[in-house]
């Protein structure tokens, strides 16, 4: 492995090149603006990533000019881009993003990824994103890593040799962290509904946010719930000190927490370093709706941009614009409804930020459907919980009206009376 200067290291990639980025806290934003800083040297070089943190300049102008925006999942950082000619967006489950990959649908040419330091036997870990980062290291012709520190050493499948890193930048920063937000009284009150469907001995699955954590802080009355999920933050942490969290009922790596990513505050990447309680795999693994079903009651927690009166579910578009990404939402949807005792969850307040209703008629023209009704059982809002599953269209519509805002209850009625004629 070369210690190079992180001009050098970017001096790597080509015009027509196809570069992975490492994702979410591990971003390599210090080698991802030296790539940047050679715009007027190299064009059309395609990125391919799931969310990222940082500028992403290379979504900005100038830069922009010479790159391509191939995105896996939308984050903030890259909306506008991917929504514009010199972008786009794929739409595919977390859990056979690796199959583009190691099946040469999207060949890569470079990964970039950020790592520890490597130990006594020459290895480095991945941190605390594994992801889709292990496939592509495993199959990019060439990897170009960032050295760092503050990289937690995680336990589990993230790790490549020094020998398989073509050259490298040493660098010294802290790695990205989210502050936790303060929990509004409708969040907790979603969070109480949520909690109430929750087991003793359930395995969890939930996102970042306030509402996964408002549904965790009504969890200290709970026993021995078990942590199966593509990622988690920092609202586990009291529930592990508190042994709510035992993970003692899990089948699938009983006694241990499992995930692909983990984004959070320095006290969570304190938490996991070196800590063999948890297990980094890649997203191919924790998503796969086969091993997810095999551990009992698993409690999937998700969120929706809007749901129709039918129980489709829109999760990554407003409109035809597109948001977010179809993520691991269907991987663990399908996997807890095929568990024994198994409880998919869609938590989400009644309303937007703007007042306007997340429960509608119908979803915006250009919607995707990210959920289909089929899969959908329940749905919480700050007004209870309502279980679709086996209900016919005219019940689902009448139960999701009863937990949608009053406001827009009369409204909603009216609709579905014009839609189903009764």
């Amino acid at each position: 492995m070369n210690i190079v200067s992180a001009a050098e290291a970017a001096s790597l990639i080509q015009s027509g090149n196809r570069v992975f980025l490492q994702g979410a806290a591990m971003t390599p934003n210090i080698l991802i603006d030296a790539l940047c800083d050679r715009y007027k040297e190299i064009k059309n070089v395609e990125i391919i990533s799931i969310h990222t943190e940082g500028t992403a300049k290379y979504a900005q102008k100038p830069y922009s000019e010479s790159f391509k925006m191939n995105s896996c999942f939308v984050g903030g950082n890259v909306r506008n881009i991917v929504n514009t000619t010199q972008g786009d967006y794929i739409p595919i489950f977390l859990s056979e993003i690796h199959l583009l990959f190691r099946n040469n649908i999207l060949p890569l040419d470079v990964a970039i990824v950020q790592v520890s330091p490597p130990d006594k036997h020459g290895f480095c870990s991945l941190g605390v994103s594994v992801d889709i980062t292990l496939p592509a290291i495993q199959t990019a012709k060439k990897v170009i890593a960032q050295i760092n520190p503050s990289v937690p050493r995680t336990h589990g499948d993230g790790i490549i040799h020094i020998n398989n890193i073509d050259c490298a930048v040493e660098v010294n920063t802290p790695i990205h962290t989210h502050s936790i937000m303060q929990i509004s009284n409708i969040e907790q009150e979603i969070g109480k509904h949520v909690a109430s469907l929750i087991e003793d001995g359930a395995t969890l699955q939930m996102g970042i946010g306030n509402i996964p954590n408002a549904v965790l802080s009504n969890l200290e009355n709970h026993k021995r719930l078990g942590i199966h999920t593509e990622m988690f933050s920092d609202g586990i942490l009291p529930l592990i000190e508190k042994g709510v969290i035992t993970g003692e009922d899990k089948e699938v790596k009983t006694n241990k927490i499992v995930t692909c990513f983990a984004v959070g505050s320095q006290k969570l990447y304190d938490f996991v370093d070196d800590n063999p309680l948890v297990h980094f795999k890649e997203a191919g693994y924790t998503n796969d709706t086969a091993i997810i079903r095999k551990n009992p009651k698993v409690t999937a927690i998700n969120s929706a941009i809007e749901i129709d009166l039918t129980g489709q579910i829109c999760a990554d578009t407003i409109g035809s614009r597109q948001y977010s990404g179809v993520g691991g939402q269907m991987d663990f949807i399908r996997g807890a409804s095929l568990s024994n005792g198994g409880k998919p969850i869609f938590a989400m307040p009644s309303v937007t930020v703007k007042g306007i209703s997340k429960i509608t008629p119908y979803l915006k023209e250009g919607a995707g459907v990210t959920t289909t009704r089929a899969h959908v059982h329940y749905v919480a809002t700050e007004y209870g919980v309502v279980d679709l599953f086996g209900k016919n269209l005219k019940e689902r519509a009448k139960a999701l009206i009863s937990i949608a805002h009053p406001d827009f209850r009369e409204q909603l009625e009216k609709e579905a009376y014009l839609r189903f004629k009764n």
